[in-house]
């Protein structure tokens, strides 16, 4: 996974592979999911990132098992 955000533009963009997009669905105004064209979601476009979630939060992660919570 990457995250990254453009301060000037106010966007993040969470990639969750690395496959090209071929396509997107607006799910909300602003939030756009990338797919591939057999509908594999690939990564998220958050615009307006700023006013929708603190950025701070973007560079801190959580994993979830079964046994455990690892956080950095």
């Amino acid at each position: 996974m990457k995250v990254s955000y453009d301060r000037e533009v106010d966007a993040c963009y969470i990639g969750l592979c690395r496959k090209r997009p071929q396509a997107a669905i607006e799910i909300d105004e602003g939030v756009i999911l990338h797919t591939t064209n057999d509908g594999k979601i690939v990564g998220i476009e958050i615009l307006e990132a700023s006013k929708r979630f603190p950025i701070k939060n973007l560079f801190k992660f959580e994993v979830t098992t079964k046994t455990e919570i690892v956080t950095k």
